[in-house]
């Protein structure tokens, strides 16, 4: 319980942050002198629950009990279905076929990658220290 809730706060001020930051390059360089008060509450919220979902949704990684399939299953699904919730009823993305369907393949795509790293990261640290070990 004490990792999600640091883990909470982390990506709240993360999402917070970065949509004040976004909203403060929009005004200083892409020529808005006033912001639309309503529209600017709703993005921060998504950007914040967003920031909280991106911090809070790798713990399924941290159970032991679940092959690494299933715990990189769970963790796409989860963040889809949370972030298609969020995304569909903020705007961010219109409600049609296609664009569901496109913001799904791209965001299969990125996860795939990043996925991909991390683990090619962590296997060569576990490499580096095992060999290390071996040299004890």
């Amino acid at each position: 319980m004490k990792t999600f809730t640091l883990r909470s706060f982390i990506g709240i001020f993360f999402g917070g942050f970065l949509v004040v930051l976004y909203t403060n390059a929009a005004i200083l360089f892409g020529g808005f002198e006033m912001i639309d008060g309503s529209l600017f509450v709703k993005n921060s919220i998504g950007s914040i629950l967003c920031g909280w979902l991106i911090t809070v949704s790798p713990m399924y990684y941290q159970n032991r009990n679940l092959k690494l399939s299933q715990q990189t299953i769970f963790h796409f699904i989860t963040v889809m279905i949370l972030y298609f919730i969020i995304a569909l009823t903020i705007g961010w993305i219109p409600f049609t076929i296609k664009s569901i369907l496109l913001t799904l393949l791209i965001s299969i795509i990125m996860f795939t990658i990043f996925w991909i790293a991390f683990y090619l990261y962590f296997k060569n640290q576990a490499r580096r220290l095992n060999d290390d070990l071996k040299k004890l």
